[in-house]
């Protein structure tokens, strides 16, 4: 899943960021308010966390036009300002939640999953599956058959990307893009390093196949 922090306080932004990263989700940073709104526009998130007082377009007045033009991304206020009318401000503003500062990191992370699952709930099945293989959204459980596959954040984001696109072919630019945060680098192999990885898991002990190499193209789910 891919997230969105628009926060102009770098040190606040590279902490969220890479606590993000370690939970196993692509992040984008922005630094001021109407390039994020640009940003949440043009590019399909799961989830966005913005700052009120940011450059160019508050926080507010982002997620409100964001609405306006019926972009329903699940929203988390991060912010100094405290009041109750600070914080009603920003429900009528669209919000669906908001966090003041300081705060923890396990605290907006467990938010931020609140959100996505609330999501899940109202766009689509809470539980994903490709033929015996089964991935639970809402615990982050992952079977195939009778065995529990423990999978790394990052070998969770793979499949999980894999799964919501089962049966199609999916590039190496893709999942960069989806299951890390930069555009590809062709001379990387860090995705076919992480694709044999999740191979290994969700296939040993397994007669059928389930992650398929598609020379030239990309990889795809499905058993054959």
């Amino acid at each position: 899943m891919r997230i969105l922090v628009i926060e102009d306080d770098m040190k606040i932004a590279s902490f969220i960021v890479k606590g993000l990263k370690q939970a196993g989700y692509a992040a984008d940073h922005i630094l001021d308010g109407q390039s994020g709104l640009d940003q949440a526009q043009s590019v399909d998130y799961d989830a966005l966390i913005v700052d009120i007082m940011l450059p160019r377009l508050d926080g507010y007045s982002l997620i409100q036009r964001l609405r306006e033009k019926k972009v329903f991304t699940p929203c988390l206020i991060l912010s100094a300002k405290s009041s109750l009318d600070d914080k009603l401000k920003g429900f009528q503003a669209g919000t669906d939640d908001y966090l003041t500062k300081p705060f923890s990191f396990s605290e907006l992370l467990a938010r931020v999953q609140a959100l996505l699952r609330r999501s899940s709930q109202q766009q689509q099945a809470a539980v994903l599956t490709a033929g015996d293989l089964r991935m639970d959204l809402f615990t982050r459980r992952v079977t195939r058959g009778s065995k529990e596959i423990e999978l790394q954040p990052r070998e969770y984001s793979l499949l999980e990307y894999l799964m919501r696109n089962s049966g199609n072919v999916v590039s190496k630019t893709m999942i960069m893009e989806h299951v890390w945060d930069y555009h590809f680098d062709p001379e990387t192999n860090v995705v076919d390093v992480l694709v044999h990885r999740l191979r290994t898991k969700i296939e040993r002990g397994f007669e059928k196949k389930i992650l398929h190499t598609v020379r030239g193209v990309g990889y795809v789910l499905k058993i054959v």
